[in-house]
């Protein structure tokens, strides 16, 4: 998959980081941790109502929900998907890379989510600016959003 085969947004953050040397890719993951939407107000000192990512170094949470269309029916791969992410301040690395996801696959059909290629955090270009064991925790922040998707829709 290309980058014109991402979302939207996800492409244009991907171009962004391509357009920048390899050095200032951290710096620009550093900025999106300062974005990362505030939980609301359900969410929001409740993280046991929360998925905690545990690949990741710190402690990250994570929720997501699929809104349909019709109230009554069950959820499907057209319904959106709202993503929701607790990450300390002091975790900046975990925290920008959620702020990515949130802001890239917030709002997005489930199908286009469950299509996000497992590589992102390569097509971001940060492999050169963290360590592998954070390159993980990445992928995983992405592959247990995919899972609770899928786990969603199969009821």
């Amino acid at each position: 998959m290309t980058t014109t085969e991402l979302p939207e947004k996800l492409h244009e953050i991907v171009e962004d980081f391509r357009a920048v040397p390899d050095p200032e890719r951290l710096e620009l993951l550093l900025e999106f941790s300062e974005e990362l939407p505030a939980l609301p107000e359900r969410y929001a000192g409740h993280q046991d109502q929360m998925e905690q990512v545990i690949e990741c170094q710190t402690p990250l949470f994570l929720a997501v929900e699929l809104e349909n269309a019709a109230p009554d029916a069950g959820p499907t791969t057209e319904s959106i998907v709202r993503l929701f992410v607790s990450a300390p301040p002091e975790a900046p690395t975990s925290r920008g890379f959620a702020s990515v996801l949130s802001q890239s696959l917030n709002g997005l059909p489930a199908a286009e989510v469950l299509a996000v290629p497992e590589d992102l955090s390569t097509r971001l270009g940060l492999q050169k600016a963290l360590t592998p064991l954070r390159l993980r925790g990445m992928s995983a922040m992405l592959g247990r959003i995919k899972r609770n998707i899928a786990d969603q829709l199969a009821g």
